[in-house]
Formats: structure tokens, C-alpha cells, sequence
């Protein structure tokens, strides 16, 4: 059977639809955010709970421990990545962990990472024994701190080209971040598989937007005529913002606007609906006027390009890498908040007073 992208398009929230969302009390997303927590902390325990102790220890840690704030998405033989894999679990193990990866995505974001995943597989066909393996089983569940749904604890689910984080403080979820999505083969060329795009509908999106400006606005919007050969802040662990160059949102149309908006709700609406919501309330805080949009590179599809949206908060980055226009990166960084440090914070500054 062919499997495609068609069809599976993010959820379109324009810059309207983004202010009428202002409207909703942030009281009432928490109380919501509420049921996410209540999921995760039960499959989290499920999971743990099928373990063995010593696969345990493999994928148990404390909330303070270092470890939480290791991450990246290259192969393993680039990076020591720990956590109990899929290939060393039972398939009821395996069940488990995907349940508890299922509490923080949305269907369609649940989609997307299986077919990252799936991609191993046809690059395994393509090199088998090559400099990388590439094995569908090779990505890791880590639990740091105890599962509950008052406390505070996180988990990740991590591999090559996935790594995806949920912070739990004091029994709220933080907006989910730092969050890679990447993709090799970018779009499947032949095979059974033949038309399938993980990231198609963020690329996609990217190009809308750059095909809607004019002159004037393109020659504002492009930085370079060369794009990077990865995405530009990566894995730093505390990133700063990048230079505020690009278009603004200010300088676009209605339309325009929307079509902005339309890049950032194709990785806002990878998460789960409630975690979705806290996170364009946040969005509105940062002021969607603030948002800017810079491309690099070539302007065609199959051409080496890269484009990055920046709001006060946060950043989003797309790229094509190594000048492989079929091997794309992408991540969202939150400046403040990666493995929640800002509720963190807050929380911390609130039991010394």
C-alpha cells in the first residue's frame, strides 16, 4: 500500500483564529492540561511498572539528575545515547511506550514520528552496512523523577531524528520543548513507500509563504543566497535568539499572516490537543506582530534551502543538510523555557518568598 501525506495537513489557525483564541481563559486550558498530566503519569507508571530493575535502572532517573538535559537526534555511533531502546523490549514493553509517547502528541503528530521512525528502515535497505546503523528499534524512553500527577518529573522519547521532551511541574505540563523533527529520505523516492513526507506539510508551508511575497518582500525575507548546512541553534542547551533579521509580521498581509501562522500550527499541533492550547496562548502573549520569517538558499522544491520563524519566545528552524536537498532537519527551541526552566523558575522564586 502507498503511503503518502496527502490528506494529513496540520490544522490551520490563522492569525485571527489566533486572536480569537485569546479569548479562552488560561484557567480553563490548565484545568484541561490536567487530563494530559493525569495520561501521562499513569502510562509512565504502566510502563516502568512491566520492567524488570534492572531495565529499570536503565530507564529510571532522577528529576535532577544531568542527564535530563542531554539530547540530540544524530545516530548513536555520533552520540551516547542512554534509556531503555525498543529493540530490548517485550512487545508489551513496546506497547506501553508507545502509549506513553501517544499522551503528548496529537494523532497526526503520532504520525508523523512513526513515519520518522519508519524511514530507518528504508535507509537500512539503502545502506545496509554503512558508517550508520539504522534500526526502527534504536530510540530510547527515559523517565526522570517519579511519575505523578502533582509532582514534578519528566520523560523523553528519543532516537535518530526524533528527540521529544515533556516537562511535569507540580502537576502542570510545560509547553513541550526543545522538539527535533528531521527526516532522511525527506520525501521517499521509490519503493512501496513511494510519495511519503514526514515533513512535507512544514516545508510545504514555508514555500507558501515565501511564494506569496512580492519583490519587495522577498528581498527582505531571503538573509542569504546560501543556506546553512544545518539548523543554525541545534543543540545548544540554553540557545539564544538569532539575529532578528527576515520579514516581519507587521510587513505582511492578511494572508500573508495566515500563512506565517500556518508554518508555526504544523509543529504546534504535533502535540496533544491540550498541550497545543497552552501553547498558543503563549504565542498570543509573545505578540504575533513581533513574529519574523527569514529564508535561505534556493526558492525551489528540490533546491538547498533553509527558513527559520522567530517569536520573542521561541524558534522554529528548517533545513536541508549536508546540501542533501532530500535530508532535512527541523527543531523548535523555546528560550526560557526548554525542559521547563521558566516554570521551574517561577516555582523556585515562589517557595523563597
Amino acid at each position: 500500500m502507498k503511503h503518502t501525506t496527502v490528506g494529513r495537513v496540520a490544522t490551520v489557525f490563522g492569525l485571527g483564529a489566533l486572536i480569537s483564541f485569546a479569548a479562552v481563559s488560561i484557567g480553563g486550558a490548565m484545568a484541561n492540561v490536567l487530563d494530559d498530566v493525569d495520561r501521562m503519569a499513569d502510562s509512565a507508571n504502566q510502563f516502568l511498572m512491566s520492567l524488570s530493575d534492572q531495565e529499570r535502572a536503565r530507564a529510571a532517573w532522577t528529576f535532577e539528575d544531568e542527564e535530563r538535559l542531554r539530547f540530540h537526534f544524530v545516530p548513536d555511533e555520533t552520540y551516547e545515547r542512554y534509556g531503555f531502546p525498543l529493540e530490548d523490549m517485550t512487545a508489551e514493553q513496546g506497547r506501553l511506550a508507545h502509549a506513553l509517547l501517544q499522551t503528548g502528541l496529537s494523532q497526526s503528530g503520532h504520525m508523523t514520528v512513526n513515519e520518522i521512525i519508519q524511514l530507518e528502515a528504508i535507509l537500512e535497505e539503502r545502506e545496509g552496512g554503512g558508517q550508520f546503523s539504522r534500526d526502527p528499534d534504536l530510540y530510547y524512553v527515559s523517565v526522570f523523577g517519579t511519575p505523578s500527577t502533582d509532582g514534578t518529573w519528566a520523560w523523553r522519547f528519543e532516537g535518530h531524528h526524533l528527540s521529544l521532551h515533556f516537562t511535569i511541574i507540580e502537576g502542570e505540563i510545560t509547553v513541550s520543548a526543545p522538539t527535533f523533527l528531521s527526516a532522511s529520505p525527506a520525501e521517499v523516492m521509490e519503493g512501496p513507500y513511494t510519495g511519503l513526507r514526514p515533513l512535507g506539510p512544514l516545508e510545504d508551508a514555508g514555500r507558501a509563504l515565501l511564494a506569496s511575497l512580492d519583490a519587495s518582500q522577498r528581498a527582505v525575507a531571503i538573509i542569504e543566497d546560501v543556506a546553512p548546512t544545518n539548523i543554525v541553534r541545534g543543540v545548544e542547551l540554553m540557545p539564544d535568539p538569532l539575529s532578528p533579521v527576515g520579514i516581519e509580521a507587521s510587513a505582511l498581509g492578511a494572508r500573508q499572516q495566515d500563512l506565517l501562522m500556518e508554518i508555526i500550527e504544523v509543529y504546534v499541533s504535533v502535540m496533544s490537543d491540550d498541550i497545543a492550547a497552552l501553547r498558543r496562548i503563549k504565542l498570543q502573549e509573545d505578540g504575533v506582530e513581533n513574529f519574523t520569517f527569514a529564508w535561505a538558499g534556493g526558492t525551489l522544491y528540490g533546491e538547498v534551502s533553509y527558513f527559520r520563524v522567530q517569536g520573542p519566545s521561541f524558534l522554529i528552524e528548517f533545513d536541508h543538510t549536508q546540501r542533501d536537498p532530500n535530508h532535512v532537519h527541523s527543531g523548535w527551541r523555546d528560550f526560557d523555557g526548554d525542559f521547563g526552566r521558566d516554570v521551574l523558575r517561577e516555582h523556585l522564586d515562589g517557595q523563597a518568598h
